[in-house]
């Protein structure tokens, strides 16, 4: 199988069955994300405990790279620290805005969105997920806009 259509099906995927989809209750903190452009809305709700995000819903509608987007980053920085997920949040944005030859191989399964750097006007669906969840961390009450 080709890396593209390995991506592609792992994309599709995340798309029709979203991991870590719902509302988390408790919560300790939770921010709200919207792509005018492409109409994708996102509420990320998460629970800490000390540093680290111990567990993350999201729920929401959007586009398929926008849904598929916010399923992997759940998977990925779930028992991770802010600083680990600050790190990996570059990591993404750099995939998403400016690949080089290798991408970081902490990535695992966020590799899928490499495609989406080809078609900038969808990288803000990609990265919506990831500023909302700068938010969520940072207590932020405004929605975040991609605009």
């Amino acid at each position: 199988m080709h890396l593209k259509e390995l991506y592609r099906d792992v994309i599709l995927d995340h798309n029709r069955s979203p991991r870590n989809f719902g509302r988390l209750q408790p919560a300790d903190a939770q921010a709200a994300g919207h792509n005018p452009l492409c109409g994708d809305k996102l509420t990320l709700t998460l629970r800490m405990q000390g540093d680290r995000v111990e567990d993350l819903r999201f729920e929401g509608q959007g586009c398929a790279i926008s849904t598929a987007s916010a399923s992997l980053m759940t998977e990925a920085v779930k028992g991770r620290s802010r600083q680990e997920i600050a790190r990996l949040y570059g990591e993404v944005h750099a995939l998403l805005t400016a690949p080089t030859g290798e991408p970081a191989p902490e990535l695992g399964k966020l590799l899928a969105l490499a495609g989406v750097a080809e078609f900038p006007a969808r990288v803000k669906c990609a990265s919506l997920c990831w500023h909302t969840l700068n938010a969520a961390l940072e207590r932020t009450p405004t929605p975040v806009s991609t605009e």
